[in-house]
């Protein structure tokens, strides 16, 4: 059973009587373990497919099944719930709570999740997943602009998510700070995690294993990454 199935998905939104179509019939599936970067520029719909992936919306029209779960039949309660335990988001503008220290923002899923316990421990840990161990009490606005995304990464990690969603997640960063956060997001895939990469660009996309490309609304392509990108220690040191 794939972890993700759309098939035939259309997404359209109606102001009064004018009604604009988004998504035009998507089908694809996605497996546990993969690294997919959706691919595609300004106004293709990308963004929209992302919501639906990550339980923010619902279709128009189609299937989406995820773990097998008919999501269209699901309440906005029961997406909640299912979003907090499934889904991992990390965000171009990073979303950290301000004067909060990285510690409490990583912890924040916890406090929403039916396992409370060890949310220092468990918070920690993912912090020196991704190199932060020697920044849990510094707060959002004492640290880097890298350094704040890898602390979003932290924090969709927190819950053990089945799928981490990263939205341009290098948008907002200098090439050298981007480097290194594609690198922690191949690392992370190597450990198991199944991620979804949305971007425009394509350097960034060919850091995942598969590009799914969308314009006006449908795949126009879907395939492998045969010369795939890594983050060398030498783009990352210079």
């Amino acid at each position: 059973m794939s972890l993700i199935k759309v098939k035939n998905l259309k997404k359209e939104y109606k102001t009064g009587e004018v009604v604009t179509k988004v998504l035009h019939g998507l089908s694809f599936e996605i497996e546990k373990g993969e690294f997919i970067s959706i691919m595609g520029p300004s106004g293709s719909g990308k963004s929209t497919l992302m919501h639906i992936l990550g339980l923010l919306d619902k279709p128009t029209s189609g299937l989406y099944l995820f773990k097998g779960k008919d999501i269209t039949k699901l309440s906005d309660s029961e997406l909640a719930l299912l979003r907090n335990k499934e889904i991992g988001f990390v965000f171009q503008a990073f979303n950290l709570l301000p004067r909060t220290t990285v510690l409490e923002n990583v912890k924040l899923p916890l406090v929403y999740s039916q396992d409370k316990k060890n949310m220092d421990q468990r918070a920690q840990e993912v912090l020196e997943q991704v190199g932060l161990g020697h920044r849990l009490h510094y707060y959002t606005n004492q640290i880097s602009g890298g350094e704040k995304q890898r602390v979003a990464i932290a924090r969709a990690l927190v819950n053990r998510p089945s799928v981490i969603l990263a939205d341009e997640p290098t948008g907002n960063l200098d090439s050298k700070s981007g480097i290194q956060i594609m690198q922690i997001l191949q690392n992370l895939n190597d450990m198991g995690n199944t991620i979804i990469l949305v971007t425009h660009e394509t350097y960034t996309a060919e850091h995942a294993k598969r590009i799914i490309k969308i314009i006006d609304g449908r795949i126009i392509d879907d395939y492998p990454v045969r010369n795939r990108r890594f983050a060398s220690q030498e783009e990352i040191l210079k």
